[in-house]
């Protein structure tokens, strides 16, 4: 054969298909499938090493679509989050995506924006696409999943700090979180330690609301101002400004996000004051960004790596039977120098 006309050269000329690795083996397509698919019949050595040595030289790239419909498995994991800007959401994200990938698995993203109604499409749009399991870092404490449920898709829920009867679910334990950053606080002198507390659809306390609350008391000091804003930096800045034009003005703050850390540091910074010689600050969550900021900020770092595997890892689990589980994982504080530390 003409080496111009070689079925290599052939398949240059536009996608490689399964007919393509067929012929260059010299097997049926039928055979080429089982081996793509792993079967379901099986495929003698020799013949399989052929399609494979094919497969390689051609580059041949399956069709995942395809694939799953032949398997009943779309080999895609779905993950809900309310804003991937945030950068605790993106590092979260990107370790999620990793441990999918190590277990062979392919990620689709979306955002609900911290809105109820946004997440529940995102979820439909997900069961619609026949994914294996979606993680859902939900607005709610116990979200509605009956979509899911009815389409037979295991879902673990992120960001819990309390059991979710029947769910698997992912958390950190919030109070105790927020108890050692106050307490650090404490140890500098603090006696009016104010608080920038992100809002929630929900409506229920959050966690490190109650572990600010315990430290003061636990020191024998009186609750500090607290103003209400959402978990973004614009939230932290307004929650800033409030908190320094209180007639009690703190003299350090505890800003439940590291988002909205970075929007007070900028009141803070606007008003003239000193960070941490007239106001000292410390945080929540352990981003990237919080190492960046100006002062580097204290914060109490939740372990993601760990996190996002065990996610992962109980999502596949549910989707085998086993029983779901509430997983809390410990924190710990990140000492920088926005608290007062040198």
């Amino acid at each position: 054969m003409d080496s111009m006309t070689s079925p290599a050269t052939q398949a240059t000329r536009g996608p490689v298909t399964r007919k393509d690795v067929a012929r260059y083996a010299g097997v049926s397509t039928a055979v080429v499938s089982y081996v793509v698919n792993g079967g379901p019949k099986k495929v003698a050595p020799a013949t399989e090493a052929k399609v494979q040595d094919a497969i390689r030289v051609l580059g041949y790239r399956p069709n995942a679509a395809a694939r799953a419909l032949k398997l009943g498995s779309s080999e895609t994991l779905g993950l809900v989050v309310p804003d991937i800007s945030n950068p605790f959401f993106s590092l979260f994200s990107h370790a999620v995506e990793d441990a999918a990938a190590e277990l062979g698995y392919a990620l689709v993203l979306s955002n609900s924006d911290g809105n109820l109604a946004k997440e529940r499409r995102n979820i439909r749009n997900l069961a619609a696409r026949q994914v294996d399991g979606v993680l859902l870092a939900s607005v709610l404490f116990e979200p509605d999943l009956e979509v899911l449920e009815t389409a037979d898709i295991p879902s673990v829920l992120l960001n819990q700090e309390r059991d979710a009867p029947g769910f698997n679910s992912i958390g950190v334990d919030l109070a105790a979180g927020a108890r050692m950053a106050v307490e650090h606080l404490i140890s500098h002198g603090h006696t009016n330690i104010g608080l920038a507390m992100g809002t929630n659809v929900s409506g229920n306390t959050d966690g490190r609301e109650v572990g600010w609350r315990e430290a003061l008391q636990d020191a024998g000091l009186p609750e500090g101002p607290i103003v209400y804003h959402p978990f973004t930096r614009p939230g932290g800045y307004l929650a800033g400004q409030r908190l320094l034009a209180s007639v009690n003005r703190p003299t350090a703050i505890f800003a439940t996000s590291d988002m909205q850390a970075i929007g007070l540091l900028r009141a803070v910074h606007e008003a003239g004051l000193s960070i941490p010689g007239e106001i000292a600050v410390a945080s929540f969550d352990g981003s990237a960004e919080s190492e960046y900021s100006w002062p580097p900020l204290t914060t109490v770092e939740q372990p993601v790596a760990v996190m996002a595997e065990a996610a992962v890892a109980a999502l596949v689990g549910a989707s085998r039977g086993e029983k779901p589980q509430h997983r809390i994982f410990p924190t710990k504080l990140h000492i920088r120098q926005s608290c007062g530390c040198p």
